[in-house]
């Protein structure tokens, strides 16, 4: 085969690093810290940028730019950085273009980790932040200041699955000159590729779907060469790396993404529907369920409804905590994207430091589950749920 391949399976299995004389199958590691120059006039042009090749790897290695180069072509992207986990990833893909006195708006639906680096560590350094309801689109325009440089938002947003029209949002963007970076960790580029909506900039945790299995940390920021140019120089002298034995194993899971994501997805539907208007519930929020309030934007923007499922238990926080302590078969973990089904109480874990006005504001009561729906078999998954209500009454 020697043109590039088009289906985004054979993608994730067929991009590798070029086979060594050793005629490997599968990629090898690169576990090495730098790598040897062949005179001293290749070493001032790999320095100075003007021939390609691995120097060190916190600048780049070949296990690390094979990952990259898999998420570039499953999201549409033209460029990208590996980092050591997501929130490296988030925190690059601001702070390589925020200065004082600039100001970024974002969805109000964040990682409670993501709301902590725009109210508390950017106000140190002048930088300015303000949030936007994703679901108002017309309350946007008016946010938006002279000092306004980037847009950043979460679709689906972690943990309330709330939607913004990406095709909106990409155009207000292009119309007010603003860089706009999505989240892209819930859905990953098998469901949704915001670049085709007009996103200059993704942002994944591969510590989730992307690996799949719990295994390892690692984020990416894939997007235009001109911005992942500014990104790169960023990470190389801050040093937020991915290791190479990271990168293998995260390259390695892109294999598999597609079929995951399938199984993920349709358990995750399953799950939804079974419980939607459960007596102990008080909602099931699920993209792909006619009853969440953007279920048309969801199918459009969407090919799948992602794999995760929140519910809201009737009888608040003590209801919450009995739920948690009488499952079995589920994991309780703060983590999601795993082979494994995951309950989380975010209110009490991920988005604990945000103040109950602020979780409040975006949906996260004090009954709020979240589950990350895995591969088993999906009545294992509902019995898990269903036993773990009637123990919770």
């Amino acid at each position: 085969m020697t043109d590039r391949p088009d289906h985004f399976e054979t993608q994730a299995i067929r991009t590798q690093v070029p086979v060594s004389s050793e005629r490997e199958h599968a990629v090898p590691l690169f576990l090495t810290s730098s790598f040897v120059f062949d005179s001293a006039e290749q070493a001032r042009a790999l320095f100075a940028d003007e021939i390609p090749g691995n120097i060190y790897s916190r600048y780049s290695n070949p296990n690390t730019d094979e990952f990259v180069r898999k998420v570039c072509l499953m999201e549409g992207a033209e460029d990208g950085v590996a980092t050591g986990s997501g929130m490296a990833a988030v925190f690059a893909s601001l702070a390589a273009f925020l200065k004082a006195g600039d100001h970024v708006l974002a969805g109000r639906s964040l990682f409670g980790s993501t709301v902590q680096i725009l109210n508390k560590l950017f106000p140190r350094w002048g930088i300015e932040s303000s949030y936007a309801d994703l679901t108002d689109p017309e309350s946007w325009p008016a946010l938006i200041r002279p000092t306004t440089r980037m847009i950043y938002v979460e679709t689906p947003s972690n943990p309330g699955l709330d939607l913004v029209d990406l095709d909106w949002l990409g155009r207000l963007a292009r119309e007010r000159g603003l860089t706009l970076i999505v989240d892209n960790c819930f859905t990953t580029p098998y469901l949704q590729q915001p670049v085709r909506h007009g996103a200059d900039l993704i942002v994944h945790s591969a510590t989730k779907y992307l690996d799949g299995q719990g295994r390892t940390l690692g984020g990416i920021v894939v997007g235009r060469t001109a911005l992942i140019d500014e990104i790169r120089f960023f990470t190389r002298h801050t040093g937020p790396a991915l290791s190479p034995f990271n990168a293998w194993i995260l390259s390695k899971s892109l294999e598999t993404l597609a079929v995951r994501m399938d199984r993920h997805c349709a358990n995750a539907l399953t799950l939804a529907s079974r419980f939607d208007g459960h007596a102990d519930l008080e909602q099931v929020r699920y993209p792909f369920l006619p009853s969440h309030p953007q279920h048309e934007l969801a199918r459009r923007q969407m090919t799948q409804g992602g794999g995760i499922v929140v519910i809201v238990v009737k009888g608040g926080l003590e209801r919450a905590r009995r739920f948690l302590d009488a499952v079995q078969l589920m994991s309780h973990s703060p983590n999601l994207g795993d082979t494994r089904t995951i309950v989380t109480h975010p209110a009490s874990t991920t988005h604990s430091k945000l103040s109950e006005e602020e979780r409040l504001r975006v949906g996260i009561v004090p009954g709020l589950i979240r589950i990350s729906v895995g591969l088993e078999h999906v009545d294992d998954v509902t019995r898990d749920v269903e036993q773990a209500l009637a123990r919770s009454r």
